[in-house]
C-alpha cells in the first residue's frame, strides 16, 4: 500500500508539532508516556494473585487456560511458564513449545477449583508470569522503520473480554500495540488471554501513566491518531489507510474521554443505519482495523 497523504484535519489539529506532519522520527528528548523507570512502581501497585478472578498477580504470576492460550504462551521464548496441568487428554493436543515444562496429569475438577468453574478451560492451564514491560518509546522506535504501522489506543476499556477481542483482531490485522492506561483498564489476566486466543503472546500491551502524552509521542514519531465517534460526520472508509495510524476507541457508553478527543487530529465514525446504530467496543475495533488494513 503507497503511504496515505494526511487526511484532512480540524482547525485545532493544525497547531500541532510540524516534526511528524512530515512523518520522521524525533530521537532523543524526554519520553513521555512509560518509561523504564516506571517498573518499580507498577510492581508496586500490581493487583495481588486470584486464582479464580486470573488476575496478573506478583512474582507468582497467573493462570492461563484454554488451547490456543497456552500453546501460544509456550511457543513465546518471552513467556515464563511456572506449571503446565492437563486433564484427561487434553495434553494430546498441545504440540512442543519452545519452554514446555513436564506435563502433570490432574482431574478436571482441579482445574476448575484453580481457574473457576464458569470459564471454559479446554482441560488444559498454565500458571504463568506476567510478559515483560514493553514501553511506548519501543513502539515508535518499531514503526520507524516501517511505512505503515498500526497501534490501537484503549481509552478507559475495562472489560478483558473485549480487550482480548481487541487484541485477537489486532494480531489478525497486523497493529503492533495496544496502547492502554495504567488505571481504569484490564489487567493482564487468564480471562484476557483466553479472549485473544493466543494474541496476547503477539500484540504487546503497553500501558501508559498520560494517555494524552502517549498520543503526542505517537504523533512526533508521525502517527495520525484517528478517534472513533459516534457523533463524527467523516466514515472511516472516507479517510485514505495508510501511513501509521493509531486507532482510538472509548469504552462503550462512555466513549472517548474529552482530552482523548481533543488530541485526535480526526474523529470518524462507522457508517451504522439500522434500528441498533451502536456497536460493541471490539466489533467497532475489528470492522475499523479491517478497513484501515484494507
Amino acid at each position: 500500500m503507497s503511504p496515505r497523504k494526511p487526511p484532512k484535519t480540524p482547525k485545532s489539529a493544525q497547531d500541532k508539532p510540524e516534526g511528524r506532519r512530515a512523518g520522521h522520527f524525533a530521537g532523543g528528548g524526554a519520553r513521555h508516556g512509560r518509561n523504564r523507570d516506571d517498573q518499580a512502581r507498577r510492581n508496586e501497585t500490581k493487583l495481588p494473585s486470584d486464582s479464580p478472578a486470573n488476575v496478573a498477580g506478583g512474582p507468582g504470576g497467573y493462570w492461563i487456560f484454554g488451547h490456543h492460550a497456552v500453546q501460544e504462551a509456550l511457543k513465546n521464548p518471552k513467556r515464563r511458564i511456572h506449571r503446565l496441568i492437563a486433564a484427561g487428554d487434553a495434553a494430546a493436543a498441545l504440540g512442543r513449545g519452545a519452554q514446555q515444562p513436564a506435563i502433570e496429569a490432574v482431574e478436571r475438577d482441579t482445574i476448575d477449583k484453580l481457574v473457576g468453574r464458569d470459564v471454559v478451560h479446554q482441560g488444559i492451564a498454565a500458571r504463568v508470569a506476567p510478559l515483560p514491560e514493553t514501553y511506548i518509546d519501543e513502539i515508535c522506535d518499531l514503526a520507524r522503520d516501517r511505512a505503515n504501522s498500526c497501534v490501537v489506543i484503549l481509552d478507559q476499556v475495562t472489560d478483558p473480554h473485549n480487550v482480548g477481542a481487541i487484541l485477537r483482531s489486532a494480531a489478525a490485522f497486523g497493529a503492533i500495540a495496544i496502547i492502554l492506561t495504567e488505571r481504569h483498564a484490564a489487567p493482564e489476566s487468564g480471562i484476557l488471554a483466553k479472549s485473544a486466543s493466543g494474541a496476547l503472546e503477539h500484540v504487546p500491551l503497553v500501558r501508559v501513566t498520560n494517555l494524552v502524552r502517549a498520543m503526542e509521542e505517537l504523533k512526533t514519531a508521525g502517527f495520525w491518531c484517528i478517534g472513533l465517534a459516534a457523533e463524527a460526520k467523516q466514515t472511516l472508509s472516507s479517510v485514505k489507510s495508510g501511513g501509521r495510524v493509531a486507532l482510538c476507541l472509548g469504552a462503550e457508553g462512555a466513549g472517548l474521554r474529552r482530552l482523548t478527543r481533543e488530541n485526535c487530529d480526526l474523529l470518524v465514525r462507522l457508517p451504522t443505519s439500522g434500528p441498533i446504530d451502536h456497536l460493541n467496543v471490539s466489533n467497532a475495533a475489528a470492522i475499523s482495523l479491517y478497513e484501515l488494513a484494507r
